[in-house]
């Protein structure tokens, strides 16, 4: 049985789109007005529909020593995190885990060749974005989405206090 080069390219160029697919998580930490800011831990990852973690995307945390010990003592603080795959990690991990952040817009991109996007099959997911702040409070936002995106989209989830707007953009 022959093979022209077309029906090859016809086989190959599926294949090629499916590993092309790229998702970006875009995470706002707003500037408070409060007598004693810390910067907030902030945990992302996407979860199954069982609730098992797919992927872990970021965890920032406190990465220098101080006089009250180092930052992974308040790791559990992000509770939903912690209890969902947080406490399997033997941080830092390479990749995911970093410094917290100043008060501002965060991205972080995922391409093809990622771990993150190579461990999401086809299916229904949910982005999860998780901020604590010592003297502060604890938010959680979540945003379901479809991998791998069909057509280009953003999806957006707004917090009220710990976070701004984190947005989800899925590229196929």
């Amino acid at each position: 049985m022959s093979r022209s080069p077309l029906s090859l390219v016809a086989l190959i160029l599926p294949a090629c789109a499916a590993q092309a697919a790229e998702l970006s998580v875009s995470v706002e930490i707003p500037r408070l007005d409060v007598a004693e800011y810390h910067r907030p831990y902030v945990a992302a990852w996407v979860e199954r529909p069982d609730r098992s973690v797919a992927a872990q995307l970021a965890v920032w945390y406190q990465q220098s020593e101080s006089r009250e010990g180092h930052g992974t003592k308040w790791l559990p603080d992000l509770r939903q995190w912690w209890r969902r795959g947080g406490r399997q990690l033997d941080v830092p991990v390479d990749g995911v885990t970093g410094a917290t952040k100043a008060p501002g817009t965060h991205t972080l991109r995922f391409g093809a060749g990622s771990q993150a996007v190579a461990a999401l099959a086809p299916g229904s997911y949910v982005l999860l974005v998780e901020a604590s702040r010592e003297v502060g409070g604890r938010e959680l936002l979540q945003i379901p989405f479809e991998w791998p995106a069909d057509e280009a989209r953003t999806l957006d989830a707004r917090g009220e206090h710990e976070l701004g707007t984190v947005s989800l953009e899925l590229v196929p």
